[in-house]
């Protein structure tokens, strides 16, 4: 079996960077996007920032929202 290595903290970076990269392109604010996914601003920043990690539900919900796969967000493919 094939594992992946990564340092601690590159999936999360790839993550953060890949959210905010996403919601720039639909052009929507981090309160837009809070709207839509019905949680707060503050959490959307928290994402973006690698201050906090979505949950494993949310973070499908924006998989679906982007129509990107959850593979991609988090980095495991381009």
């Amino acid at each position: 079996m094939k594992f992946l290595k990564y340092r601690k903290g590159v999936i999360m970076q790839i993550f953060c960077d890949r959210l905010k990269e996403l919601r720039k392109a639909d052009a929507l604010t981090q309160k837009d996007l809070a709207e839509i996914l019905h949680t707060t601003n503050s959490s959307v920043c928290d994402w973006e920032r690698g201050r906090a990690e979505p949950s494993l539900d949310m973070l499908v919900m924006l998989s679906k929202y982007f129509e990107v796969s959850v593979d991609y967000m988090l980095g495991l493919e381009d």
